[in-house]
Parts: structure tokens; C-alpha cells; sequence
């Protein structure tokens, strides 16, 4: 049996570069080592980009319904200036453990292995299962593809704990998310002649408008007070276009966004955006309409069995909704009940020295452990 503490294992974490859009063979290699000699029933899932892979573990009868804990092993880039330490090594800071991705959300793969010793071997009547995603970061690309196996790998989870940052309060709901890159070409040409040319950034203004437009109108409704703002948003997060002042522009490009409540389907609110991109191509404008990410809401009833199991397991009132996405939305649309519940804050990650305390970890292993209670026979 394989023996090491939660900071021995999150020191190996942070040791991978696992970069989001990056190969993560040796991440996934190492855990699947460690949870073989664990004792787990171990599969590794390859993704269509042919260099990344999702991974899959079973402890206990895999054809009885159990309890799934999913994560994700890839980090964001660490690029913020201010870090005072190399963000793959991990240091510590007192009871603080700083590197990328201690709070999002290797810190929570960490307790899950480092619980496994207290569980693995016990007599368990229903199964434990560990599903850790590639891609998170980039629209939950991964994970899409680890549900799309899960009727072959186990019974359907009684429950989902998707492990992100939430100071180990469960979270019942979070707003859905579609995000979208828009293109126009037009014509270049002489700033004195634009009668000969076709301006896309001109012809941009078309779709800006219709999207402040549309974020107006969303906020006015409708509403869901367990979220903050209480209304689906929407909103332009970069534009790119021109190269000198006197040169008629042939390109530019936005990136825009749309947040949805629960019961709102996050696309169908660029619905009136993509119109507009349709009568700009009858203008002669080349046009290109790329979708970025999108992930459903999560809404999980607060009588739910799962969130009151979380109430027992963590002592606190499941927390009604976050405003922010992560993979449990998906488990949810594919039949499974899930909810958030993590050590770390949000409010730490994609931040220069992100870091996790000592007795979040702690608080964590012992949540899980005693999850691991529940299941024995």
C-alpha cells in the first residue's frame, strides 16, 4: 500500500506542468500509478487530441451506484507578474502551501488520493469513483468526453461532488455559460477612398450594439435570486481589428459571452447576436462564427439526497448558488445529480501565489473519509 501525506502528493501535482491546451501524460501517469498501487480499478481515457487524457477509478462494486468525486488536473497558465516562487514548485508559507493550482483545484485531487489509503480494502457496499478531466479551464472540454463513457465504466452515481474551491461549503447551483468568437472580413483598402472598400470594424458596430442591446434586456429579467447578479449577462471581452489610421480595415473580431441562470439555455441568448452576423454576409462581409465553450447550469434541489448528505459530511447549509461554472452542470445534464464542494477559495485561483491552507486539506481528507463511511456494508 502506497503511503504519503496530502502535501507529499499536492507537491507532485504542482509539479506538472499541466497547462490547459498542454499534453498531460505524466500528471495522469503518476496518479494512475498511485491509484493502481492504491488499489483502484484504473482507466485512462484517452481525448481526440490524441496528446491528453481524462482518467477514471473505481474502489468497490462498480455495478452498484455510488458516489463520484471529479476534478480536474489542469491549471491555467502562470503568467501573473508577483509571484515570488516558481508556480510548479510548491512552497510553503507558514500553513499556507503556494504554487498554480492549490486551491484550483489540485488541492482537492490531493484529498482524494490521500484519503484513499482509509478506504481502499474496507468492505464497501457501494463504490467510490475519482474522475479527473483534462481542459477544464478551456470550456470543460474533457470532461464531455469521460461522461460519454460512464454507462461502460460503472452504474449511474447516486451523487457527484465536483471538488472546486468553495471554502468545503457545498454549492447547489451555478449559471450556464456560452462563449463565442465572431470574425468579419471586409475589403481594405485607402482611407480617403472608402466608397471602395468594406470597413469591418464599421460593420462590427452592427454587432456590438446588438449585444449591449441584449445585455440590456437581460437584465431586466428574468431573475433568480440565489444568484448575484439576480440575471443572465451578457458581455464583450475583447475586440481586435485595423492597422493604421488611414487604411480602410478588411478585418476585426470580438470575443463575447452570455452567463445564463438555471432554466436558460446560455446559447439561445446569442440567438439575436448571430442574426446580425447573417445580415452583415447579405452586405458582402466574410463572416465567422466560432463557438468557444459553453456548459450548462447546475440547479440541485436543496432537499435533494446529495445536498443533504453534504450538510452531514460538512456540517454547514449547502450554499444556494455562485455566479461562476465548473463541470457539474454537465454531470447534471447527463442524468446524475451533482453539487460543488472543495477545499481552497475561488477567490485565490488564477492569481499570482495561489494557495491553500493546511486545514483546508485536513477538513477535506476527513470529508471524504467520511464519505467513505457511508458506503461501507
Amino acid at each position: 500500500m502506497i503511503t504519503m501525506t496530502v502535501e507529499q502528493i499536492l507537491e507532485r501535482l504542482i509539479g506538472f506542468p499541466s497547462v490547459v491546451g498542454t499534453p498531460n501524460h505524466e500528471i495522469v501517469a503518476w496518479i494512475a500509478d498511485y491509484l493502481d498501487q492504491a488499489g483502484a480499478k484504473v482507466t485512462v481515457l484517452p481525448g481526440p487530441e490524441g496528446d491528453r487524457s481524462n482518467l477514471f477509478a473505481t474502489i468497490g462494486p462498480a455495478d452498484r451506484p455510488g458516489y463520484l468525486l471529479s476534478g480536474h488536473m489542469d491549471v491555467v497558465a502562470a503568467n501573473e507578474p508577483g509571484w515570488e516562487s516558481d508556480p510548479f514548485h510548491l512552497r510553503r508559507d507558514g500553513t499556507q502551501l503556494v504554487g498554480r493550482g492549490t486551491s484550483d483545484m489540485k488541492g482537492f485531487l490531493a484529498c482524494a488520493l490521500a484519503a484513499l489509503p482509509s478506504i481502499t480494502g474496507r468492505p464497501l457496499a457501494k463504490p467510490l469513483h475519482l474522475a479527473f478531466s483534462y481542459d477544464e479551464e478551456a470550456g470543460c472540454r474533457g470532461v464531455r468526453h469521460l461522461i460519454v463513457r460512464l454507462p461502460d465504466l460503472c452504474a449511474t452515481p447516486e451523487g457527484c461532488i465536483i471538488g472546486e474551491p468553495s471554502g468545503l461549503r457545498a454549492i447547489r447551483a451555478h449559471k450556464g455559460k456560452a462563449a463565442v468568437k465572431i470574425e468579419l472580413g471586409g475589403r481594405g483598402g485607402h482611407s480617403s477612398r472608402p466608397d471602395l472598400g468594406l470597413n469591418a470594424i464599421h460593420a462590427m458596430a452592427d454587432i456590438l450594439d446588438e449585444a449591449v442591446r441584449a445585455a440590456e434586456r437581460l437584465a431586466r429579467g428574468p431573475f433568480d435570486n440565489n444568484f448575484e447578479p439576480p440575471y443572465s449577462s451578457l458581455q464583450i471581452g475583447t475586440i481586435q481589428g485595423g492597422q493604421a489610421l488611414n487604411v480602410i480595415p478588411e478585418h476585426c473580431a470580438i470575443e463575447l459571452e452570455a452567463r445564463a441562470i438555471a432554466g436558460v439555455d446560455p446559447a439561445g441568448l446569442l440567438t439575436s447576436i448571430e442574426k446580425r452576423l447573417e445580415a452583415l454576409k447579405e452586405r458582402g462581409f466574410a463572416a465567422r462564427w466560432e463557438a468557444m465553450s459553453s456548459y450548462p447550469a447546475l440547479s440541485l434541489a436543496a432537499d435533494a439526497p446529495l445536498a443533504l448528505l453534504m450538510e452531514e459530511l460538512t456540517g454547514q447549509t449547502p450554499l444556494a448558488a455562485v455566479s461562476y461554472g465548473t463541470e457539474a452542470g454537465l454531470y447534471q445534464a447527463a442524468g446524475m445529480d451533482a453539487i460543488i464542494c472543495g477545499p481552497g477559495d475561488i477567490g485565490r485561483a488564477h492569481k499570482a501565489n495561489e494557495f491553500i491552507e493546511d486545514d483546508e486539506l485536513s477538513a477535506c481528507v476527513k470529508m471524504i473519509e467520511a464519505l467513505g463511511d457511508r458506503l461501507i456494508q
